[in-house]
């Protein structure tokens, strides 16, 4: 699965995947629920850099110790919205605010798509921003029909 990166305003970004044939039924609701799960968690603050206080600890995690006050003043890092996740032939795109989560958010969606490209849909590529010739963004439409999740 190749990754590319255009353009990109975390407060206005799209979401590429293209396919080596068009996902069939069961291989679209393994792709929805990757960007829905991953949409939830950064709704809920988990893509958070300034508490990664277990990621930081080290390899020995045995009886840590978690700060909890340095957890809860920390910054909040929280996505705003996501658009409907839309289909086009071998491509599926999707429309986030991704608010003040924090980019990391992005390695873990990339994470998530390569594994899934390994064990049940190829994945050609995921462009992250930006926008494809042969498929416009109408303006109107993305914002008309934003799915907030406020």
């Amino acid at each position: 699965m190749d990754v590319k990166f255009r353009e990109c305003n975390p407060f206005d970004i799209w979401i590429w995947l293209k396919f080596s044939t068009v996902p069939s039924m069961t291989e679209r609701q393994y792709i929805e629920e990757v960007f829905d799960s991953w949409f939830l968690l950064g709704k809920l603050g988990g893509f958070n850099a300034e508490n990664l206080q277990v990621q930081e600890s080290g390899v020995d995690i045995n009886y840590m110790t978690y700060d909890i006050d340095n957890a809860q003043s920390s910054m909040m890092a929280l996505m705003h919205n996501m658009g409907e996740i839309e289909y086009e032939g071998l491509w599926v795109r999707c429309w986030f605010d991704l608010g003040t989560s924090d980019a990391f958010s992005l390695d873990i969606l990339i994470s998530a798509f390569k594994q899934l490209s390994k064990e049940y849909v190829t994945i050609e590529e995921l462009i992250v921003g930006g926008e494809n010739e042969d498929w416009p963004i109408n303006e109107e439409y993305r914002n008309s029909s934003l799915a907030d999740y406020n």
